[in-house]
């Protein structure tokens, strides 16, 4: 792997570990202070919608952007790069009030939308959820401008402004978030409707926050960044029409894949409820939505934060690559991205599957209903982060066109297989739909791989069946460990959960990384610097 891959990913993936990290811890004193899943449900109600509309506000900026400097840069037309950043600062201003406005003004029609199904004599009504929706919408006023003051960075392979801005916006969304919702709760003695519309609108506070860390990047790193406009070989001068028009066939497909995961939980959010009243099970329906599209996808997502830096390291190296024509130099990286990929997100997810029942116990409490529909999620997560690097994938060779063929075949797979499934097997059919949707669009993506890059699989092959007998091998014990502290533990306790957790993923890590170690794998993924950590073990 490139030292330049090898430096971004960590430092990206560093930024972005820590972030989901932090965005999973603060569920803990978050769902105890609001109390419970059905409340967490009036939170996502707010928050998904808010999520597609950043990311069609935000244009798929820091990616699409990344990747147009980088290929300029490569050419050495620094100044292309520049001209774009300075006209694109406007169009992000004007990008941001007009998806505050629209979101703002289509709260009540969103939020009858996401009610139908729901008995709101017993719940939320319509204004209760738009009120929700309102309180988030003015992130949007700022996080289009940090998107491209990111992508900048990232196109100038700096991935250090973006890993450190993603990790204090989410500092300072979580602080605003728990702060606020206690404060309405506790001190004040307001509504529940009132505490989560404070702490959706914390995304307004963490936008701001890390827009003022950018900000202090640009001016200490100005003066570099001036030195390489003097090295600017100027034979290229690109018109703003040109250039935009570039940069919407780069940014379309970017925005598909980033409201890809909303959009699937959207139509959860539309079509749960209903569903399971057709079936004769609506009564906990908005409960179980609460577990389904927050609880437990709290937990699922960490496994992919890897894939997500993966994806916004990947793009532009890929594109270097591409743009040079050397296959031999990408088809190593997409090696490399491929392998480190599954080689730590799947004993991930099938740890999380193992340990169901204490890890949902240690993060909210014990519940039979979420621990099985974690149990039933956790491998889903291969998905997510596969469909990631696939799509960057795409969108690095220039087929973007192919991920928005993809996704939107996905979405079809999933809305039309959801209330079918709900039906059949109530909350763990939409699991099961999601699962069907994201595995039709890998498969896609993957064909197009193959297809357009000329990209060869064999060896990647190979290493997945090595890494899936590696995580068999480790499971295996794992939940022999684990149903012999059954015995005399219990995961209805949320301090003998931690024990339990820390006991057989401590195992489990042991054993991965001997095998890992002892076959040689790891060094062909993580470089030769693991000599010494065999060395030191005498591992031979």
């Amino acid at each position: 792997m490139s030292s330049k891959l090898i430096r971004g990913t960590f430092i990206l993936t560093l930024g972005t570990i820590l972030s989901k990290v932090l965005g999973l811890l603060y569920v803990i004193p978050f769902y105890r202070i609001i109390g419970g899943a059905k409340q967490a449900a009036l939170y996502q109600f707010g928050y998904v919608p808010y999520t597609i509309f950043i990311s069609i506000a935000t244009a798929g900026i820091p990616l699409a952007v990344s990747k147009y400097i980088a290929k300029y840069n490569t050419l050495e037309e620094y100044a292309v790069g520049r001209k774009l950043f300075r006209s694109g600062i406007y169009v992000m201003l004007a990008t941001g009030v007009v998806s505050f406005l629209a979101m703002y003004g289509l709260a009540p029609w969103l939020a009858e939308l996401v009610l139908k199904g729901v008995d709101t004599k017993h719940s939320y009504t319509a204004a209760d959820v738009a009120t929700v929706i309102r309180a988030v919408s003015f992130a949007l006023l700022i996080i289009p401008v940090m998107s491209l003051i990111r992508g900048f960075f990232q196109g100038h392979q700096s991935m250090g402004p973006s890993a450190v801005s993603t990790v204090l916006e989410q500092l300072a969304r979580i602080v605003f978030l728990l702060a606020g919702a206690f404060i309405v709760l506790y001190v004040l003695k307001g509504d529940i409707v009132t505490a989560i519309s404070v702490a959706t609108f914390a995304a307004f506070i963490g936008g701001l926050a890390s827009l003022l860390v950018l900000l202090w990047y640009w001016y200490k790193r100005k003066p570099g960044l001036d030195e390489l406009l003097e090295k600017d070989k100027g034979t290229m001068d690109v018109s703003l029409p040109d250039m935009y028009k570039e940069i919407v066939v780069y940014a379309f497909p970017f925005v598909m894949v980033g409201i890809a995961n909303p959009l699937f939980q959207f139509i959860d959010q539309i079509t749960f409820t209903r569903a399971m009243a057709e079936a004769g099970k609506a009564a906990g329906a908005l409960d179980a939505l609460g577990v389904l599209n927050m609880t437990t996808h709290k937990l699922v997502i960490i496994p992919v934060s890897l894939a997500t830096a993966f994806a916004l390291t990947i793009v532009p190296l890929v594109t270097e690559s591409y743009v040079k024509n050397d296959k031999k130099l990408m088809f190593r990286q997409l090696d490399q991205t491929f392998q480190v990929l599954l080689f730590i997100t799947m004993p991930a997810a099938i740890g999380l599957a193992l340990l169901a029942d204490p890890m949902y116990t240690m993060f909210y409490e014990f519940d039979e209903f979420g621990a099985q529909v974690l149990r039933t999620y956790a491998p889903v997560a291969i998905l997510f982060a596969l469909y990631s690097v696939t799509a960057a994938v795409l969108q690095g060779i220039n087929e973007q066109r192919f991920t928005v063929l993809s996704l939107l075949t996905g979405l079809l797979v999933k809305l039309t297989f959801n209330i079918p499934l709900i039906k059949l097997f109530a909350t763990e059919g939409a699991v099961y739909a999601t699962a069907l949707g994201y595995g039709v669009a890998i498969v896609i993506n993957l064909i197009v791989i193959k297809q357009f890059a000329y990209y060869p699989f064999k060896l990647v092959y190979r290493r997945t069946l090595l890494i899936v007998i590696f995580n068999v091998m480790m499971a295996i014990p794992v939940y022999v460990i684990y149903k012999g502290l059954l015995l005399f533990m219990t995961p209805e306790s949320t301090f003998q959960s931690i024990i339990i957790i820390m006991i057989c993923a401590g195992a489990g890590g042991i054993i991965y990384a001997f095998l890992g170690l002892k076959s040689g794998l790891a060094d062909r993924l993580f470089g030769s610097k693991l000599q010494r950590v065999k060395q030191k073990l005498r591992i031979s």
